[in-house]
C-alpha cells in the first residue's frame, strides 16, 4: 500500500505512506513539514517514531489507516482528488458521492470550532456523522430518534462497541441534528443512552512507585516524577513551557488541558533543583538554535500573532524539547517540538516490566496512583478533584474503591479460624 497525498499549491506538500514491515506503515513529509500534519500522525495510537530512519510508524490495520487519512483530510492542506495510490490509476469520484455529504462536515467542523471543541473531539464527531451519513442516506421528517437508535443498536449489537463509544456517538449525533441540520432531537428520553460500567483503576502501591522511577533514567525518569507528583495527564506534562512553573508559589499551571481547562497543581520540593537543571539544559539547547539561526517554537492558538517575537523567547521553550530539530525541506526553516509522547510510554512500559509488577500499568497510572495515595493521606476529596481537573466530583470518587480501607482493609473470616 503506496499512497503520497500533494497539495496542489505553489507550496509542494507531500505526505508519503508505504509498508514499514509485517506490522508497521511509515509515514513521512518528504517535502514540506508542519505541525498540523505532525498533530495529525500523534493523535494517532499506538504510533511510533523511527529515528534511524527519520519516519513515523502506524499500525497497519484498517483502523488506524482510516483515522490516518481522516486526519490528513481534515489539515485542509490537501484536498479529497490529492490522495493518490502510486502504481495504480486513481478512482473515479463522482460529485454524488462527496458533494452533500462533504458540505455537511465542514459546516459540522465550522460549527464545533467556534464552540472551542477540542482538535479530537472534532475528529470524532466527524467521524461518527460520517458513518451515520453514510448508512443513513435519507432521513425523513421527524425520523430522526428512530435513525440514531437503529444506528446505536448496531454499534452495540454488531460491533460490540463499548458504553463510551456509544454515547460518543450520539453526542456527535445529536449536535449534528442541532446545529448542521436545524432539526434538535427534543424527545431525548426515546434516543438510547448507554449506561457506562464503572471500573476500578489500576494503582500502584509506593513501593512499586518506587520501584518503576528507579528503573528509568534521565528526562524521562524526571517526566515520570513529574506524573506521580502533580497527577498531570502525560500530554499535559509534556506540552509544559518553561513559564508554567512557578518557583516562587510553588505551583505548576496547567494549559489547555482536557476540556481546554487550564489548572494549577502543586510544584513538588524535592524536583526543584532537578527541573532548574533541566531549564538549564533547555536553555543551552536553545541558545545554540539561536546561534545557528533558528530557535523558534510553535505558540498556543493565536498569541503567536500577539507576541510575534515571543516564539524566540526562552520562557516560550518546552521544558522537555526533542533531541533534534525537525527540518521542512521545502523552506529550509527548523525547530523543535516536545518530545513525543510513544518514547516516553515505551520507556515506562519497559521500566514497569523490569520492576516484575504485573499490572496492566502505564504513564497513566501515575495519575491514578497520585489520587489514591492522596486520599490515603487524609486529603479530601474537593481538594484531588481541582488537582486533577476533574469537571464532577462523581468522576474524582472512583479513587474512593481502591483505598485501603475498602475491599483490601477487610479481614477474610478465613484468616481468623
Amino acid at each position: 500500500m503506496n499512497f503520497a497525498f500533494n497539495n496542489s499549491t505553489e507550496k509542494k506538500m507531500t505526505v508519503l505512506i508505504k509498508p514499514f514491515d509485517k506490522d508497521f506503515l511509515s509515514v513521512s513529509f518528504p517535502d514540506f513539514f508542519n505541525t498540523e500534519l505532525l498533530n495529525a500522525v500523534r493523535s494517532l495510537p499506538d504510533r511510533k517514531w523511527n529515528n534511524e530512519e527519520k519516519v513515523w510508524l502506524v499500525p497497519q490495520n484498517q483502523k488506524s489507516i482510516d483515522l490516518l487519512l481522516e486526519n490528513i483530510y481534515e489539515t485542509n492542506l490537501f484536498n479529497v482528488d490529492d490522495g493518490e495510490r502510486i502504481g495504480d490509476e486513481n478512482e473515479s469520484k463522482t460529485p454524488e458521492n462527496t458533494s452533500a455529504a462533504d458540505s455537511e462536515l465542514d459546516i459540522l467542523t465550522t460549527a464545533l470550532k467556534v464552540r472551542h471543541y477540542s482538535d479530537n473531539t472534532i475528529s470524532r464527531y466527524r467521524k461518527w456523522v460520517q458513518i451515520f451519513l453514510d448508512s443513513n442516506k435519507k432521513i425523513g421528517a421527524n425520523t430522526e430518534n428512530k435513525a440514531i437508535n437503529d444506528f446505536l443498536k448496531n454499534l452495540a449489537l454488531k460491533k460490540n462497541a463499548s458504553a463510551s463509544t456509544q454515547n460518543q456517538a450520539l453526542a456527535a449525533l445529536l449536535f449534528y441534528f442541532r446545529f448542521v441540520k436545524g432539526t434538535p432531537v427534543e424527545n431525548l428520553a426515546s434516543v438510547i443512552h448507554a449506561k457506562k460500567k464503572t471500573r476500578i483503576p489500576v494503582v500502584f502501591s509506593m513501593e512499586e512507585v518506587a520501584k518503576v522511577i528507579n528503573n528509568l533514567t534521565g528526562t524521562k525518569k524526571l517526566i515520570a516524577k513529574l506524573l506521580y507528583g502533580t497527577g498531570m495527564r502525560l500530554n499535559e506534562a509534556l506540552s509544559l513551557r518553561i513559564l508554567d512553573l512557578d518557583f516562587d508559589r510553588n505551583e505548576i499551571i496547567v494549559r489547555h488541558g482536557k476540556g481546554d481547562k487550564d489548572r494549577r497543581v502543586m510544584l513538588p520540593q524535592k524536583l526543584i533543583p532537578e527541573l532548574k537543571a533541566q531549564i538549564k539544559v533547555v536553555k543551552k539547547l536553545h541558545e545554540k538554535d539561536l546561534a545557528e539561526g533558528w530557535g523558534k517554537v510553535a505558540m498556543p492558538k493565536a498569541l503567536g500573532a500577539k507576541y510575534p517575537s515571543g516564539c524566540a523567547e526562552l520562557k516560550w521553550q518546552w521544558l522537555f524539547p526533542q533531541k533534534n530539530r525537525w527540518k521542512n525541506k521545502l523552506t529550509g526553516e527548523e525547530g523543535r517540538f516536545h518530545i513525543d509522547e510513544s518514547l516516553v510510554q515505551r520507556s515506562v512500559k519497559q521500566a514497569i516490566l523490569e520492576a516484575g509488577i504485573n499490572k496492566n500499568a502505564s504513564c497513566h497510572t501515575f495519575r491514578h496512583s497520585f489520587a489514591t495515595h492522596l486520599l490515603e493521606s487524609g486529603y479530601d476529596i474537593r481538594t484531588i478533584q481541582e488537582l486533577l481537573g476533574h469537571s464532577d466530583v462523581s468522576t474524582t470518587m472512583i479513587y474512593t474503591h481502591v483505598l485501603n480501607r475498602g475491599a483490601g482493609g477487610v479481614t477474610s473470616p478465613l484468616d481468623r479460624l
